[in-house]
């Protein structure tokens, strides 16, 4: 939940670079902690169950997961499939947007590889 003020200068400021800044738009889509985990995780792995996924990102509640999912899924990078059964089974896969980011994602992979350790 965003507590900050629509017409707050922050506000006004964020929209602003989102709209006109290349680097902020990818930034606010596979931006935090979690986004780009689930998302490197779902290019290598190519369909995972969300038991899966939760058991991958050591250190993340079950509220936030849910939040970056449906974050993810809504600004269309992931799909989520639900198979109708007992016990539900649900799956989370890139879209076509999502696999787009393949090449970034890999690029930011290597720079951190090799700055890690300096």
């Amino acid at each position: 939940m965003d507590i900050r003020k629509e017409n707050s200068t922050n506000s006004i400021n964020e929209i602003y670079w989102k709209e006109n800044c290349g680097i902020a738009f990818t930034l606010s889509m596979i931006g935090g902690r979690w986004k780009i985990n689930i998302l490197s995780f779902l290019l290598n792995e190519q369909k995972l169950r969300y038991s899966e996924l939760r058991n991958r990102l050591v250190g993340v509640s079950e509220r936030m997961l849910i939040a970056k999912l449906k974050e993810l899924e809504k600004d269309n990078l992931v799909n989520r499939i639900v198979h109708q059964q007992v016990p539900p089974k649900v799956e989370y896969e890139l879209t076509e947007l999502g696999h787009s980011l393949k090449e970034i994602l890999v690029l930011m992979d290597v720079w951190g590889e090799s700055n890690v350790s300096k």
